[in-house]
């Protein structure tokens, strides 16, 4: 079995190593397309590592690099039943992997068709769809919570980083829901004093401490939970949802500027129009004018051609 794993080796480093090389001095382009395909197979090692990294698949994966090594020792230390058992394993190891980690394959497909690669691309209109669903669950939220007149301050991010707010809390990382929004604001309970922010549509943090607006014309009968609210909204674009622990009312900054007492409708159409509809409408809009502008240039430069080759004539 060693003679086997050495011949299979040695034919394996003779056709594709040396004969690579080979190929490398007479076409240099070559390595180009090797830096590029090992660049991309590491690049799929790691997405893979961290899609399992925090699943039980994670064990197998330890269990099954364990089994590799054991058939490797065995063969070179010609334990031969020891080797035959492993090796007939491993030979029945590929569907075994496709088996176990069915979920994660699954998993890391939808990834890819939400990555940011297709984002780039301008296919957004998912993220649009899940920021819309967020801001339904952040004004069900508010909404319970003014019924019990429990204060609370939600940060909403736009395209301006606010990663030092995040940083001043504790980190959640946890899907946009009403009932943790709700739960965490709950009175005498560890997070309920600071702000929730939420980034990339994920609750990124809790318990968050925001600067204080310390703008003179600010009414004064505004509490602390005002006052942070008006303050993040002007030095970031942020939107801010807060509920009033004294009147239970709902007020959303936004520029710098408080906009109080709004019912559940209005709180959701001020929401969608400044995240959703602002945001992802502009960016088309650009997109457009960008393919417009370069489309009238290269007609204006066909035109301006074809008329000098007239004049020519």
């Amino acid at each position: 079995m060693g003679e086997s794993i050495n011949s299979t080796w040695t034919k394996f480093y003779n056709e594709n190593i040396l004969t690579g090389l080979h190929n490398l001095k007479e076409n240099p382009f070559d390595l180009f397309t090797n830096i590029l395909d090992i660049v991309i197979v590491i690049f799929l090692l790691y997405c893979f590592v961290k899609i399992v990294k925090s699943s039980r698949a994670w064990q197998l994966i330890k269990g099954i690099a364990f089994l590799v090594i054991a058939t490797w020792l065995s063969s070179i230390l010609n334990l031969k039943i020891l080797n035959w058992i492993l090796t007939g394993i491993m030979n029945w190891g590929v569907i075994a992997i496709i088996v176990i980690f069915q979920p994660e394959l699954r998993r890391a497909l939808e990834q890819l068709g939400t990555s940011k690669l297709i984002r780039f691309f301008g296919i957004n209109s998912d993220i649009a769809t899940k920021t819309k669903e967020d801001i339904y669950k952040v004004v069900i939220a508010a909404t319970e919570l003014a019924k019990t007149k429990t204060g609370a301050l939600i940060v909403m991010e736009r395209d301006i980083n606010i990663q030092d707010i995040i940083s001043t809390g504790v980190p959640m990382n946890s899907d946009v829901s009403p009932q943790l929004l709700v739960n965490i604001f709950v009175p005498k309970t560890p997070l309920h004093d600071g702000a929730v922010v939420i980034s990339n549509n994920k609750i990124a943090a809790a318990a968050c401490v925001l600067p204080l607006a310390d703008d003179p014309d600010i009414a004064k009968e505004l509490g602390t939970r005002h006052r942070a609210a008006i303050g993040i909204s002007k030095e970031s674009d942020s939107i801010v949802v807060v509920v009033s622990e004294e009147t239970g009312k709902i007020s959303v900054a936004k520029d710098g500027t408080l906009i109080a007492d709004v019912r559940e409708d209005v709180l959701k159409k001020i929401l969608i129009s400044n995240i959703v509809t602002k945001r992802f409408t502009d960016k088309r809009t650009r997109k457009n004018e960008i393919y417009l502008n370069i489309k009238q240039k290269l007609a204006k430069q066909r035109k301006n051609k074809e008329e000098t080759e007239e004049n020519e004539k």
